[in-house]
């Protein structure tokens, strides 16, 4: 048992009523919409949407974990209206990523450079299905903000605090490896003691530009950048 993480609540059971389930549903269905058009690529839906634990303002997070060009990705989603085109990368040692969008809480996103086996286990972390999961109605376990893992059951969802419960253990539940457990718990364990930290890189992508070009531009100014370009 750990002495110190910065979870709230204790271990419970959170049972959904009739609003909680209709919720759910309209946010799966905003994921069904966008992947059923990506579903040559493997998107994932990630986070409280694949988890069950949805609230109004929750994102509808999608992840494409292939590497593509991104205009086939943008005449894939040509149906829908794309408000913002962004490159972001979480910190230097963090995959660089390009963003689209498409609404005010519906953003898709996918890798610019190699992504890791273990970048894509913190998606797992949070909780993560693919396209043939969310039209089954199927939930995954997830570990939310808070720090405590949601493990959806029947009537809705059961609360664990990941203090309560050994690294290995919650790597099983989750189907990641120990080390990512512990890497998440203290990046964070630090972001509630600093407060919300901003992203290494976040740079608007023109209209008339294309992600790659604006990558290779942002990497000739950017060491951290170029390095990860190269590798």
């Amino acid at each position: 048992m750990r002495n110190k993480t910065a979870t709230y609540g204790d271990r419970k059971i959170v049972k959904y009523d009739s609003t909680q389930w209709k919720l759910l549903d309209k946010k799966r269905a905003e994921a069904k919409e966008v992947m059923q058009v990506l579903k040559d690529f493997s998107p994932i839906v990630y986070g409280s949407v694949a988890r069950g634990d949805v609230t109004e303002k929750s994102d509808v997070d999608i992840f494409i974990p292939l590497l593509l060009p991104s205009y086939r990705i943008e005449i894939a989603l040509d149906k829908f209206e794309i408000l913002e085109r962004k490159i972001v990368q979480a910190t230097p040692n963090y995959v660089i990523k390009g963003e689209l969008v498409l609404g005010e809480r519906t953003t898709v996103s996918f890798p610019l450079v190699r992504i890791k086996e273990r970048e894509m286990d913190f998606y797992k972390f949070g909780g993560a299905i693919g396209i043939d999961s969310l039209l089954k109605n199927e939930r995954v376990p997830g570990v939310d903000k808070r720090l405590v893992m949601i493990v959806p059951v029947e009537e809705g969802h059961q609360e664990i605090p990941l203090n309560e419960i050994d690294s290995g253990e919650a790597a099983k539940v989750l189907g990641v490896k120990i080390d990512i457990v512990d890497e998440r718990i203290r990046v964070l364990e630090k972001r509630r003691e600093v407060g919300r930290t901003g992203v290494f890189l976040l740079e608007a992508v023109p209209f008339q530009e294309s992600f790659e070009s604006t990558l290779k531009a942002i990497g000739e100014r950017n060491p951290y950048v170029k390095r990860r370009l190269k590798g």
